[in-house]
């Protein structure tokens, strides 16, 4: 058997909060054909919220993938210059200046300069941010269950009251990861399951239901690398690999809106 991360929202212990904006109003297109570091549509769409941002893969983002990964239209920059600008080199974000041919001078009639008039102030507007957190599947569910323990509960109820202080909540982002021990079938479902619970408890907390999105990703994207099989039978009998295989038991929180 194998104990599957939560396929999605956790809770709030290590929380790591994170800050991001990218007002883009143009879609982003981008070669869906392999491997991409932003959530994108079946068109190839980078998806973004009403704030601009984009939204980040789960367990897929890197900055090199960011720069490493073209958009289609336009001057074809990196994707992560539309989405994660501070984060990468100033001048890979730099478009190619276009040769410039110079006209002819021409003679021009001195204009007398017009009384400079100044801006009204406008507010600030609402700072886009997301609240980022990571927990052990472990502190939600006991092994091979879908039930939230009583822990579970309490750090469930912390991040529920941190996502409603945000101004404007836009979506909650919830990725459940499981590990090797097992079907990956078994671990999918057990992983949807857990989902659906963690949905059921938010609502319940006040958070409106379409704003909840949820998602497994099973076995595919493992941290623990390949020594697992030198350990002996790959079975949840196995205490030795069960416990080599915690950190793949995971689940990734996001919270996104405005402050």
């Amino acid at each position: 058997m194998k104990q599957s991360c939560s396929m999605i929202l956790a809770a709030i212990a290590a929380s790591v909060v994170t800050f991001g904006v990218n007002a883009q109003s143009t879609p982003i297109r981008v070669d869906k054909a392999g491997v991409v570091p932003y959530a994108i549509t079946a068109e190839g769409v980078v998806e973004r919220s009403s704030t601009g941002l984009c939204w980040r893969a789960a367990g897929v983002w890197t900055k090199e993938l960011a720069l490493s990964v073209k958009t289609l239209d336009g001057d074809k920059l990196p994707v992560g210059c539309y989405c994660d600008a501070d984060q990468l080199p100033k001048e890979a974000c730099q478009a190619a200046a276009p040769a410039v041919v110079p006209e002819p001078a021409k003679a021009e009639p001195v204009k007398t300069p017009e009384p400079v008039k100044p801006e009204p102030v406008k507010a600030p507007a609402a700072t886009p941010a997301a609240e980022k957190v990571t927990i052990p599947a472990d502190a939600l569910f006991a092994f091979d269950k879908a039930d939230l323990t009583d822990e579970g509960k309490t750090r469930l109820s912390a991040f529920a009251d941190q996502a409603k202080q945000l101004k404007q909540l836009e979506v909650i982002i919830a990725v459940g990861h499981a590990d090797r021990i097992g079907s990956d079938a078994y671990n999918q479902k057990l992983s949807e399951k857990r989902g659906a619970t963690v949905k059921e408890f938010l609502i319940a907390q006040g958070i409106a239901a379409n704003k909840i999105y949820t998602e497994g990703k099973g076995e595919a994207q493992p941290v623990t690398g390949d020594d697992y099989k030198k350990m002996g039978s790959l079975t949840g009998k196995n205490k030795k690999l069960v416990e080599f295989f915690a950190p793949d038991r995971r689940v990734e929180l996001e919270a996104v809106g405005s402050k």
